[in-house]
């Protein structure tokens, strides 16, 4: 028997190693599949961060629409008054007569272009010229005088102080909505640039996820052969040590019993023999 215990002990050997490879392969792999885990919700956590982000500026892009549409609306409405109170004003600066005698504004200003048409395109002598300068001063005096005389009127001044008001508000609503405009774009880019960014970390996400179920199959794998390893170690032992004195029922009590040769054919052979086979072989006393 010297022979198959030999043989026994190499196959041992074998499958020792066997699941000692398999364990280390299965460790090997199983701490990979912890990595991969750990990277993946690292992944999913900057992922759901910046998605939260960009879900934020979309809010505040909303938010600053809605406050552009509001400032339109209100420089319209506010450009509409300030065309009424402008009109309202040259209104009653054409309509409010001047002092008792006084030429009106109107005409004063049309006998200035004239006269300013004349200095420029007639050759004067410096007489004439001087007289034309002094006629031009006293008319621009005379409508400076009128339009101040204008300005003062009550119901001039209180149609002014609606013009200076409209005219305010009208540019302040203007500013508002450039401004809110450009904050609006600016929340839209941020909000985009993040989708992308979360796009690209999904993507990693399913790669490292591809990985993570790669490395968990093959480590399943590993655990199986170390398992099956195991188990062919404990049968072999079974084996060695019936070889050692054990003794079970044979089931060879009426049919042939086994042949040494044929035992050791069977192990070379990587077949599975039994601990009745080495018993009956040793009760045959052919070992």
């Amino acid at each position: 028997m010297t022979e198959a215990v030999e043989e026994l002990e190499r196959k041992r050997a074998e499958s020792n190693a066997r699941a000692d490879e398999a364990r280390a392969k299965r460790d090997r792999l199983n701490a990979e599949a912890r990595a991969l885990a750990d990277e993946r919700a690292r992944i999913i956590d900057e992922m759901r961060e910046k998605s939260t982000l960009a879900q934020d500026h979309r809010h505040g892009r909303d938010d600053l629409n809605d406050q552009v549409r509001e400032a339109k609306k209100l420089r319209e409405e506010w450009n509409r008054k300030l065309a009424i109170v402008q009109e309202k004003v040259l209104e009653l600066r054409r309509t409010r007569a001047p002092r008792p005698g006084a030429i009106p504004v109107w005409r004063l200003r049309k006998d200035l272009k004239e006269l300013e048409f004349r200095h420029m395109t007639t050759a004067l002598t410096p007489d004439a010229e001087k007289r034309l300068i002094a006629d031009m001063q006293r008319l621009e005096s005379a409508i400076r005088e009128q339009e101040d005389q204008i300005k003062h009127d009550p119901e001039v001044e209180v149609a002014t102080a609606e013009l200076t008001l409209a005219r305010d508000e009208a540019e302040k609503h203007h500013a508002a909505v450039g401004e809110l405009a450009e904050e609006a774009q600016a929340a839209h880019e941020s909000m985009v640039q993040l989708f992308e960014s979360v796009d690209e970390l999904r993507r990693q996400a399913d790669g490292v996820q591809v990985k993570l179920v790669e490395a968990k199959t093959a480590a399943d794998e590993a655990h199986k052969a170390h398992i099956t390893a195991i188990e062919e170690v404990r049968d072999i032992e079974k084996l060695l040590y019936a070889t050692r004195g054990g003794r079970a029922p044979s089931p060879y009590s009426a049919a042939e019993p086994p042949r040494e040769e044929d035992f050791l054919a069977r192990l070379k052979k990587g077949e599975k023999v039994s601990t009745e086979d080495l018993l009956e072989l040793q009760k045959t006393g052919r070992g």
